[in-house]
């Protein structure tokens, strides 16, 4: 029997942390569909196409080891307001979503584009500037040398390009859970959720 969970937000808001945490609670699976988009932006990095990289992306793709850095990042947000490279993602995410017991899929328009019908529609948000504080940290963990200034001025300018974007702009969907972890431990904004799919369930 299927059960969704929609999880949307923008960058650093805690979306992919309380995904991972709720899926492993209600065991789940769990899709981080940003990294389909990421996997995309490193392949055009590479001097791919977009188009053609979204149509032909595997599910082995989604384990490269450079898709978490800031230049991947970037190159994803690029890649992800074009439509037919959304278009080429959407059957991968919809058929994960669907899945035999139970999926978590935490994205951009998870709610509002791949699954309106989810049983669980949550939009994770913070600030700006407590979002990129936690990105520049956990860049300067892994050996990153940008400032938190320049964190926070990509930060401001994905979540543009996400919610200004002609096709699937990010936004709640109707009818989601507000949930703003600015003030929040991983704790507290786990327990939230998790108590907002026990719910539905």
């Amino acid at each position: 029997m299927s059960f969704a969970v929609a999880i949307d937000g923008p960058a650093a808001a805690g979306k992919g942390t309380i995904s991972r945490a709720v899926a492993a609670h209600f065991g789940f699976a769990h899709l981080d569909t940003g990294l389909l988009y990421r996997a995309v932006g490193a392949k055009v990095l590479e001097g791919a196409d977009a188009i053609e990289a979204a149509e032909a992306l595997r599910a082995e793709d989604l384990q490269a080891d450079n898709l978490r850095t800031a230049e991947v990042a970037q190159a994803a947000s690029k890649v992800a307001v074009i439509p037919e490279v959304r278009a080429a993602l959407v059957d991968f995410q919809r058929a994960f979503a669907r899945r035999d017991g139970g999926a978590v899929l935490d994205g951009r328009d998870i709610g509002t584009v791949i699954c309106p019908d989810a049983e669980v529609k949550i939009f994770v948000t913070a600030s700006a500037e407590v979002r990129a504080k936690r990105r520049f940290l956990e860049l300067q963990a892994a050996g990153s040398t940008m400032s938190l200034e320049a964190v926070l001025a990509d930060v401001v300018a994905r979540d543009a390009r996400d919610r200004d974007r002609a096709t699937a702009p990010m936004k709640p969907a109707e009818g989601a859970l507000i949930l703003d972890t600015s003030e929040m431990t991983i704790d507290e904004a786990v327990a939230a959720a998790t108590r907002a799919i026990a719910a539905r369930r």
